[in-house]
């Protein structure tokens, strides 16, 4: 009897349901589609690197999954309590007549469990359908091949999911409980004829307070955007970028406060506007529900500001990523060799019985070499005074390279870095490391000369060749020297450092050809005994002549850098979704709530002769506006936070977040937007509950 009850009740208020339904579906479908990342991946011809990379990003995305659980629990039960209050008159009919707390309590129990098992399998099936389209985004990330791709269902994901959520559901089920069994009949009865108190707020403090909101927020602005640098060479420290992010949270706040003491002053002093159709009742709705809803919509929009951030700068970096590999990875394999003396890396294969032109082709090989006692400080000049203010310090401390200009001019053109002819009283820098090329660029500006082994050099160029002459997909390379051939290397405590670059011989082997290469991978030679070294630590150890080889291969540096990416990307995605969705949810039920309590002046509108499309209207702009309003607010941060996140970003050599933002507004337009129509499909059909 209480199950068909049960199920009664929920057909005849399945629209009350929507939203709560709409929410546990996409809450089901994203848990989901999340935790199946591993059996996505599967069938996808990858490296054994790259499986090991997934299993680690699906395992933090497991731990993400339990602070996302807490999110979707505490939303889910914010929504039945938007339920119990929207039925509370129901409710207290039930015990009118006769009926107990603890059997209203059970069909309650019954109604959620019935929409938890609904909801759970329609979830669970947009979950299946959407992990596939995922696994296309991880194939496109890793560059997999697709062809033995088939239909995968992921058994652990489907059955991490029904515990998360069946836990969930219990919480919510025990919540309802206790929530009826509090509840007084008189309580419940009136409910919907009690009002929240409106206390108005003085316009002028209200201005006030407006105004330095905006001083506030546009100081904030300022320190993340054009005064970065400046607040950053200032600061003592990252910690310091607290100051805005504070200042931007406490504006956010004053801004929503001030903003409902002063909006309907401001809407009434258009006359025509205010007075024309229903929009007098609209603008007061709406101005009566920022009054009354100041924190929640300051923390909606900075809800919505972290999801268009996070979502725009996850998005991002896999494209960023995969252009700055693009640049900086013209060869399929790069071998490093490192002494005291000249290396040889070609003989060094020899000895392993290996002929690397059977490995390779295209082959350039070029020396750097460093001075013991010279450091990035030396070639700074008067700029290295500014070093413990720009943080980089431990950066200068590492010791200079050098390359002579021949060899320079050999590896160039692969690296799309321009030829130089230098005089013999000349150096130029190539370097691509954000920071460290701001500091070289005001030395070579003022036109820094370095004096090197007694030999005074002065700056060819005014500015770094942006670039790098070896293998790396971010943009590490803080800088290496070119000096004249000519230069002459006068002490014994020289550290050499030789690189070999090519091409495969035959693309087709190339995993069997990087095993090959392998074989000199992190190894110690001594040359004085020809036997193989102790442990070694690759620095400046001219007392040592133990030689180090170490071999980097195009495809290992992209699957550890697009791993990297790809963490965050999908963490990103994750946490962005959650975020947006939570934002929406809590917005959508405060309107319904809204709509709940206000059908007695719809109805009053109604016997003065307003039409049903005149009230739908105005139910559709005061949703719209109230949903529109933090998502501008939101947006306006957003433009700012962007741009401090390609600051971020400039580190691995891209700083164009643009490209994501399309993907963004999809995103957006889906869960937000659709939070939008169901809201005011359910508000439209509460207020027409009561027709005259």
């Amino acid at each position: 009897m209480f199950a068909k009850l049960a199920l009664k009740n929920i057909k005849r208020s399945i629209k009350d349901y929507a939203i709560y339904f709409f929410t546990l579906v996409l809450g089901v479908a994203i848990f989901y589609v999340f935790n199946a990342l591993d059996s996505q991946t599967v069938m996808m011809d990858v490296t054994e690197r790259v499986r090991d990379i997934l299993e680690l990003i699906s395992v933090l995305l497991g731990v993400v999954s339990v602070f996302v659980s807490f999110i979707l629990g505490a939303l889910i039960i914010y929504a039945s309590r938007f339920l119990i209050k929207r039925r509370s008159k129901e409710f207290g009919l039930y015990l009118v007549l006769g009926m107990g707390k603890r059997k209203i309590s059970l069909i309650l129990l019954l109604e959620t469990f019935f929409i938890g098992l609904l909801s759970l399998g329609v979830g669970l099936l947009l979950g299946v359908i959407a992990s596939q389209f995922m696994s296309v985004l991880v194939a496109n990330m890793f560059e997999a091949n697709m062809t033995n791709f088939q239909f995968v269902f992921s058994l652990s994901a489907c059955f991490k999911t029904l515990t998360y959520f069946g836990i969930i559901y219990l919480f919510v089920m025990v919540f309802n409980t206790i929530n009826i069994s509090r509840q007084k009949l008189i309580n419940l009865l009136s409910s919907s004829k009690r009002n929240e108190v409106v206390k108005m707020k003085n316009p002028w403090l209200c201005t006030i307070v407006f105004l330095i909101s905006c001083i506030m927020l546009g100081i904030a602005y300022y320190l993340v955007t054009a005064g970065l640098n400046k607040f950053m060479e200032d600061a003592s420290g990252v910690q310091k970028l607290l100051i805005p992010i504070v200042m931007g949270v406490a504006a956010t706040f004053t801004l929503f406060w001030s903003l409902s003491g002063i909006l309907l002053k401001i809407f009434m002093s258009f006359k025509n506007t205010y007075y024309n159709k229903l929009n007098s009742f609209i603008l007061r709705q709406f101005s009566s529900k920022i009054n009354t809803t100041v924190a929640s919509m300051s923390l909606i929009c900075l809800m919505l500001f972290v999801t268009i951030c996070v979502l725009g700068s996850a998005l991002s970096i896999n494209s960023t990523l995969h252009a700055a590999i693009e640049r900086s990875l013209p060869f399929d394999a790069q071998v490093e060799g490192y002494g005291s003396s000249k290396p040889n890396i070609e003989e060094a294969y020899w000895q392993e019985n290996v002929d690397i032109n059977n490995i390779l082709q295209d082959i350039v090989t070029y020396r750097r070499f460093a001075l013991e006692s010279y450091s990035v400080s030396d070639s700074l000049g008067n700029v290295s005074a500014t070093l413990d203010e720009n943080g980089v310090v431990q950066a200068s401390r590492t010791t200079e390279y050098f390359v002579k200009q021949s060899d320079y001019n050999k590896v160039a053109p692969a690296f799309s870095l321009p030829a130089l002819d230098l005089a013999q009283d000349e150096y130029a820098v190539v370097a691509n490391y954000p920071e460290i090329v701001k500091l070289r660029n005001k030395a070579l500006a003022a036109d820094t000369p370095i004096e090197v082994e007694g030999q005074v050099l002065r700056p060819k160029l005014d500015h770094c060749i942006e670039g790098t002459l070896e293998l790396e997909a971010m943009a590490m390379n803080g800088g290496v020297i070119i000096v004249p051939d000519s230069f002459q290397i006068k002490t014994t405590h020289v550290y050499y450092r030789e690189t070999l670059l090519g091409n495969y011989v035959n693309t087709e082997r190339s995993a069997e050809l990087e095993q090959q290469l392998m074989s000199l991978n992190n190894r110690f030679f001594n040359p004085e005994t020809g036997e193989e070294g102790a442990i070694y630590n690759p620095g400046i150890e001219t007392n040592s002549p133990v030689y180090y080889y170490n071999v980097e291969t195009r495809q290992s540096i992209i699957d550890n850098n697009v791993g990297t990416s790809a963490m965050v990307t999908f963490i990103g995605l994750y946490l962005g979704i959650i975020f947006l969705i939570s934002s929406a949810a809590v917005l959508a039920l405060k309107e319904l709530s809204e709509s709940s309590d206000n059908r007695a002046k719809y109805a009053i509108l109604r016997k003065i002769g307003a039409s049903n499309k005149l009230l739908n209207a105005a139910l559709f702009w005061q949703i719209f506006i109230f949903f529109l309003f933090p998502l501008l607010i939101a947006i306006l941060h957003s433009i700012f936070g962007l741009k401090f996140c390609s600051y971020i970003l400039s580190s691995i050599g891209g700083t164009d977040i643009t490209g994501s933002l399309p993907w963004v507004t999809l995103i957006l337009g889906a869960i937000y937007g659709g939070y939008f129509v169901i809201t005011y499909l359910c508000s439209r059909n509460i207020i027409r509950e009561h027709r005259s």
